[in-house]
């Protein structure tokens, strides 16, 4: 067993939006010591101490606190023995006291075989058990990915797994909708936090024990968002993120692997007939006209029926539809105000290609323009098309969505 104290720890500050500025500069300033012989499982207390214990890190991670906080290395685990930190509930919270496989910050855990690329992983096993106390916190895991064997700094992808959520907290971003991923119901939040986007798993009731497959949550958030399959996937994280209290929150039979395999594609809660993608102005469906599979037929909004002609497959960074095997295209591959959004054979130039945003944007890099309703409309059969992005600051419904 090793441990380290180093400041590299203070990335989940980087991971808020609340405390930006301030983790841009502690990451400047973030020296990494070598690791140290330890000859017993230690307590830490120090701000960013961490220690290597078997095949994992475990990292006290108080990024967001000046007050104490101790936890109890116990195996792949540990126990928080000291909590004194308070902040508000609309904020981001104190520490991220985790375990931690793969790289992060330039530590990475023994014998890990991350960072990976998505397409040559197969499944993510992976085992937890929590222990529960009073207090505000959340019980989470923290899965990071990036277009890069990124094992420094911070990842564009933040994919959090709420296990329990004690308290009026939310994550970061707002709901989109819910889901079902490994036979359990899921809310679903998007949001950036000023570093990077976030894509959070919340359960409506606490788990308190799980084994289950980390990967069809990572082709949920390839589904719906930037991710592709030829991202990576750099580290697995496990912990509490306490707002106050906490003292005796435990994590303990923690395991993480990742197999090889072929890749998963995307839309892991909406299964092989794909997913929806609903309007937030509207509440309607992108549609395409009429159950139509030409060449040139209109996509439109359309009361939500479950139908082929509003299901939609995460292909890299295309929108396929099943039931025509044709793409969400742009007219001609313009980039000018109003241009028609329609269904098209694939082709794989930049007219198809769309990035999913964090704050539910759905943009073609190509124009740099939005995914629009016509008009602001919200009714049946209003015309989709490229118009500039909202320009104001935040967002316009009609350009907002959700992936379900």
């Amino acid at each position: 067993m090793t441990t380290t104290s180093s400041k590299q720890q203070q990335s989940r500050g980087a991971r808020r939006g609340w405390l930006a500025a301030l983790v841009v500069a502690a990451v400047a300033l973030m020296v990494p010591l070598a690791a140290q012989p330890a000859s017993a499982a230690p307590v830490i207390c120090d701000q960013f101490g961490s220690t290597v214990s078997g095949n994992v890190i475990v990292q006290n991670n108080r990024w967001g606190s000046s007050a104490q906080q101790c936890i109890d290395v116990q195996g792949a685990g540990f126990r928080i023995t000291s909590q004194q930190g308070s902040t508000a509930t609309n904020g981001a919270p104190l520490s991220y006291p985790s375990v931690v496989v793969g790289c992060h910050y330039t530590a990475c855990s023994p014998g890990t075989n991350l960072p990976k690329k998505l397409n040559t992983i197969g499944t993510i096993p992976s085992s937890i058990t929590y222990g529960y106390v009073d207090g505000t916190y959340d019980a989470a895991y923290d899965i990071w990915m990036d277009p890069t064997a990124k094992r420094d700094g911070v990842n564009q992808m933040e994919l959090m797994i709420w296990f329990n959520r004690h308290g009026s907290i939310s994550p970061v971003g707002r709901q989109v909708g819910t889901t079902s991923i490994g036979g359990r119901s899921w809310e679903v939040w998007q949001g950036n936090n000023g570093g990077n986007d976030v894509v959070s798993y919340v359960a409506p009731s606490p788990i308190t024990s799980w084994s289950f497959d980390i990967r069809p949550f990572v082709n949920d958030v390839d589904a719906r968002t930037q991710v592709t399959q030829d991202w990576y996937l750099t580290s697995i994280q496990a912990g509490f993120e306490p707002w106050n209290g906490g003292t005796g929150l435990s994590l303990t039979n923690f395991s993480a692997s990742v197999n090889n395999g072929s890749g998963g594609g995307g839309g892991g809660g909406g299964g092989t007939g794909g997913q929806t993608i609903v309007g937030q102005g509207s509440n309607r469906c992108v549609d395409v006209d009429a159950q139509g599979t030409a060449d040139g037929t209109k996509v439109q909004l359309w009361d939500c029926n479950g139908s082929g002609a509003q299901k939609w497959v995460r292909d890299g960074n295309r929108f396929v539809n099943p039931q025509s095997g044709k793409c969400l295209d742009v007219a001609g591959g313009a980039t000018a105000n109003g241009t028609q959004v329609r269904l098209w054979s694939c082709n794989g130039t930049g007219a198809q290609a769309w990035q999913v945003n964090g704050n539910g944007t759905i943009t073609n890099p190509q124009s740099g323009k939005c995914l629009d309703a016509a008009g602001r409309g919200t009714g049946n059969g209003t015309p989709l098309q490229l118009w500039d992005c909202y320009g104001g600051g935040g967002t316009q419904s009609n350009q907002v969505w959700s992936i379900r």
